[in-house]
């Protein structure tokens, strides 16, 4: 949603032109940038200025998720359908090779859910199961793949810092992950069925849409 939030008194000890960063300027509110003795969630991350909203926020999450499992690290759909009117959710994002993956609420808050020919299974950080049970209980055989394993995201970056090792979510992986958000954000924006090309980064014959895909920076910003 849009940042309309009502102007506050500017709090001591926050350089709030650098916190705005190249986003368009906009006055003080503590909404955005709570300080940070509150420990909370700040809501910047709601407003399409700053972050997205939530189909950026936990969609760079859940989203990765079945990247992954897809086998498209590397890639991401090649059609993004809109559901019809204003509803915030409903997006169908199709692959190339005919899967479809889709944005909406099916009763479990931030998951994701694969139907397949066996069953289905859910994932989120906190869910890992399975209709029937037997498809998450089963033993992974020795020629069956395996992924790669983490159980401390930050242990496993300062790891592979010192060996070199490819980690879990390398910045290719990340980049691709926020592209399915924007370009899912920007479908939602038009309202109308865009086709992308994954590899040139672009959307096909779509001048409207492809002005989307950079920011409307301030002009004369630095950093520093």
């Amino acid at each position: 949603m849009k940042c309309d939030l009502p102007a506050k008194p500017l709090r001591a000890g926050l350089n709030w032109d650098q916190w705005i960063g190249p986003a368009q300027y906009r006055e003080f509110s503590p909404v955005l940038a709570p300080p940070v003795e509150e420990d909370i969630f700040p809501k910047w991350r709601d407003y399409k200025e700053y972050g997205g909203g939530m189909v950026s926020d936990w969609g760079a999450h859940m989203f990765d998720i079945a990247q992954w499992a897809l086998g498209m690290d590397e890639s991401g759909p090649v059609k993004f359908i809109p559901s019809e009117g204003t509803a915030k959710r409903g997006l169908k994002m199709v692959y190339e090779n005919g899967v479809v993956m889709k944005h909406e609420d099916f009763g479990r808050s931030n998951t994701v859910r694969f139907i397949g020919e066996k069953g289905r299974l859910d994932v989120s950080r906190s869910i890992l199961d399975s209709d029937p049970a037997n498809i998450v209980s089963a033993t992974i055989q020795p020629n069956e793949t395996r992924l790669y394993e983490s159980n401390d995201h930050y242990l496993d970056w300062l790891e592979c810092i010192k060996t070199g090792k490819k980690p879990v979510c390398d910045v290719e992986i990340g980049h691709r992950t926020s592209s399915v958000c924007n370009v899912a954000n920007i479908a939602y924006a038009l309202r109308r069925p865009l086709e992308w090309n994954p590899a040139k980064e672009k959307f096909k014959d779509d001048k409207e849409a492809n002005a989307l895909l950079k920011p409307n920076f301030r002009e004369g910003w630095k950093l520093g």
